[in-house]
């Protein structure tokens, strides 16, 4: 099966297909020896932007999320981590999606009550703005519980395609 017949039949299903970013974008052509590797990148164009609330990370919880923003791709000026009291709008004309770790951070976002397995799998909105809203697993719950890492990438790529579609 050649790669047009492959993409078509994805698409067909509903399947997002992700793509790698050239390696043009990924290391710029001239870096200095002193340079950041962070900075370097920091100089591309932000394609996207991504608000993700709950609990400051701390410990083996930023590692992962860390984790989470490198298998995500995301370059430093495409995504801010809020407190959920934080419902300001962003100053970006990118689409954007929030993503909310844990069921406090959802639930005080979404202003929904339900518990956080109901507003799992679901497209929310920010209260008042219109924010498209993916809850998930609190990052402690994820490392307590790793099995349920599966469900925390099933809520990121809901999110992912979410902002493709936008």
């Amino acid at each position: 099966m050649n790669i047009d017949d492959r993409s078509r039949y994805l698409k067909e299903m509903g399947i997002t297909e992700w793509s790698l970013r050239s390696a043009a974008e990924v290391s710029p052509p001239s870096m200095s020896p002193n340079a950041e590797p962070h900075q370097a990148i920091s100089n591309l164009e932000p394609k996207v932007y991504w608000l993700f609330y709950g609990q400051a990370p701390g410990g083996d919880q930023e590692r992962l999320f860390q984790n989470i923003i490198l298998a995500l791709g995301l370059l430093p000026k495409e995504w801010e981590w809020r407190s959920p009291t934080d419902t300001q709008a962003p100053n970006t004309h990118l689409p954007c999606v929030a993503f909310a770790f844990g069921e406090h951070a959802a639930q005080t976002l979404s202003g929904e009550q339900e518990p956080l397995a109901h507003l799992r799998d679901v497209v929310l909105e920010i209260a008042g703005q219109d924010i498209p809203l993916i809850a998930s697993v609190d990052l402690a719950h994820c490392l307590s519980r790793p099995k349920d890492k599966a469900l925390l990438w099933q809520d990121l790529l809901l999110a992912r395609s979410v902002l493709q579609s936008l």
